[in-house]
């Protein structure tokens, strides 16, 4: 079964929740901070997350409107993970407003671009093996 539009938006949340956040505590440390005290960092990298899960709704009912045309209603693998790229720079916007003292471009790319991917790989292999359930449910988590 193809995750529904539920079990994709509850899926993102969740993974960027956990792998998404346990991730950003690691590699944060090893960002070049641009003179940056490494709390602003920090907090630019957290809400950028948050951004992204939160735009992420928004993001997911414009994918599945797209999906609708599509003869099996689903993305291949790789559109997913070139799902970043708008995503992406919303966020870079959005963070950047908001703090401008935050990571520089450079920084905040390595941090999105590793983040994003460590989240995907999570939810194309381990999310499955440990979430048995998960894909007879739609993607759903809860």
């Amino acid at each position: 079964m193809i995750p529904t539009l539920a079990g994709r938006i509850q899926t993102r949340l969740f993974l960027l929740a956990t792998v998404g956040l346990a991730w950003t505590i690691v590699v944060v440390p090893v960002l070049p901070k641009r003179g940056a005290p490494i709390g602003d960092v920090y907090a630019a990298t957290i809400l950028a997350l948050f951004v992204v899960a939160l735009f992420g709704a928004g993001w997911e009912l414009l994918y599945h409107a797209i999906q609708q045309y599509r003869w099996e209603k689903d993305w291949p693998i790789l559109y997913a993970l070139a799902e970043a790229v708008p995503e992406g720079v919303v966020a870079f916007v959005v963070v950047d407003a908001i703090v401008p003292t935050g990571p520089s471009p450079i920084t905040f790319f390595f941090h999105f671009v590793t983040t994003w991917v460590v989240v995907w790989l999570t939810a194309i292999g381990p999310l499955r093996m440990v979430l048995l359930r998960w894909r007879f449910r739609g993607g759903r988590i809860l």
